[in-house]
């Protein structure tokens, strides 16, 4: 039995699928919105507070640097791993059943994150928490695809969205450089607050009667996809650390067996957890890789600068987070415009720009951030406030790419497909560049020593940014041919 016996036809999205015409939002909408936006604040707030508290982490709890980025690669196996999982279920099980359960899940894992001692126990804490948000993220992101209309209103939605997060992230650096000053546990006690308003907003105004779709879920599949995904990011994490070693080899043997396995098990069964076709979809995939690259190159750049500017430069925690802080303003004042330019313009020229500003923000990082004494408003600011640029361009143009045209029936699959993508990418160039800067992080005086993973985040957005454009070169093309 082949896919498309099984599957019932759908029309494949474009690039510019048609857009309703805007129309007025009423309280209703405006607190789904909000209530949705929380949860990306949380998701921003709890990455920036644990970046910024690494170094005090690691100082307490006596953890080199290859330990202290399990702390962040933790979360990203659990998120990672179990993403297009908690889409999916999002889907059928009903997005705001699996939005509240998740949520009480994290708030409890980062209650259980702040009171531990032990180092593999804070590590535990973190791959439960991010579990945890590999449900709550796809059922935010598809809540709010599927209530606001296809056009100017999902991209207005998304670009306020996008500002949940930005908001989130700039808070967070700040309030983590005061809390750790105090004490790096109470980073994992301020999300709980957070956890308690989302919840109670999520009971009175997330939808009962709109939110389940038909089906069933494939749990063969999910069962090798999550063991497949586990797999591979465990090994993608590891291996940059110790190498190939019997354990490793096995994991990635595994991870190849378990997915070769998901891909032959989708192709024969009536509700799929994963519709392969949609892995057809040029703009989906274009969409796809821009995420791993902006997540990929950001989430490494962001631990090579804390490492050096507190372990190197000596920066307090809170001179750390204020300088990073403008990336997340930048992001909070232009993304609710972003929505406009979308309209306007249509995602792929917002992300090539996106990724553009990337790869110029590494770059004068890598050129300036080394000075002997380095001036923040000549050498360092005009880098963090490229970055945010790029983030408020491309993050609501890649999630707009990633979700259009599909049917309500799949906007969970396809939200977790695209955060999937950018969980990744962090994971594997995160574990990458850990292993390129090696002990430079207790050992380095300068810029020197972490220039190889600073190398490597701008080839990632180098990558990101020809991957976009291969759009305009498909666009050409059949002009050429007519010509």
């Amino acid at each position: 039995m082949t896919l498309t016996e099984t599957q019932p036809s759908r029309p494949e999205p474009t690039e510019n699928a048609p857009s309703h015409a805007p129309s007025r939002w009423g309280p209703r909408l405006w607190a789904v919105l909000f209530v949705a936006g929380l949860a990306m604040f949380l998701d921003a707030l709890d990455v920036s507070m644990v970046g910024v508290a690494l170094p005090s982490i690691g100082a307490e709890l006596g953890l080199e640097t290859a330990s202290l980025q399990w702390i962040v690669n933790g979360y990203i196996l659990g998120y990672g791993g179990l993403l297009l999982l908690g889409g999916r279920a999002a889907d059928l099980l009903g997005r705001r059943r699996v939005f509240i359960g998740a949520l009480i899940v994290f708030g409890a894992a980062s209650l259980v994150g702040g009171m531990v001692d032990s180092g593999e126990l804070l590590i535990a804490s973190r791959i439960v928490k991010g579990v945890a948000a590999a449900f709550t993220a796809p059922a935010a992101l598809s809540i709010i695809t599927t209530t606001f209309k296809q056009g100017h209103d999902r991209n207005k939605a998304l670009s306020i969205f996008t500002v949940f997060g930005a908001t989130g992230y700039a808070s967070g650096l700040v309030a983590s450089g005061l809390l750790t000053g105090v004490d790096w546990r109470l980073t994992f006690y301020a999300p709980v607050a957070v956890v308690a308003v989302v919840l109670v907003g999520a009971f009175i105004v997330v939808p009962k009667n709109t939110d389940k779709e038909h089906g069933t879920i494939d749990f063969a599949g999910a069962a090798l996809l999550t063991g497949g995904m586990l797999a591979a990011v465990y090994t993608i994490v590891t291996a940059p650390e110790t190498g190939f070693t019997a354990t490793v080899t096995f994991t990635a043997v595994a991870a190849v067996v378990l997915l070769a396995a998901f891909v032959l098990t989708e192709n024969k069964v009536r509700h799929p957890l994963v519709r392969l076709g949609i892995l057809k979809i040029k703009s989906i995939v274009r969409a796809n890789l821009a995420a791993m690259a902006i997540f990929g190159s950001y989430i490494s750049f962001q631990t090579i600068v804390s490492l050096y500017l507190q372990n190197t430069l000596e920066w307090g925690p809170l001179q750390m987070a204020l300088a990073l802080a403008p990336a997340g303003v930048i992001v909070a004042i232009l993304s609710p415009i972003a929505g406009r330019f979308i309209d306007r313009y249509g995602t792929t020229p917002m992300i090539i720009a996106s990724m553009s500003s990337f790869v110029l923000g590494y770059l004068w990082f890598l050129v300036r951030g080394g000075a002997a004494e380095p001036l923040y408003v000549v050498d360092y600011l005009p880098s963090f406030l490229l970055l945010g640029l790029g983030f408020a361009l491309g993050f609501s143009s890649v999630m707009v790419q990633a979700t259009e045209g599909i049917s309500d029936d799949e906007q969970g699959l396809a939200s977790g497909l695209v955060q999937t993508s950018g969980q990744i990418g962090g994971a594997i160039v995160l574990a990458i560049a850990t292993g390129l800067i090696g002990t430079a992080t207790t050992t380095a005086t300068s810029l020197d020593g972490y220039r190889p993973g600073l190398y490597l985040v701008e080839i990632v957005a180098l990558v990101g940014l020809l991957a976009s454009a291969t759009a305009l070169l498909a666009r050409t093309r059949p002009v050429a041919e007519a010509a």
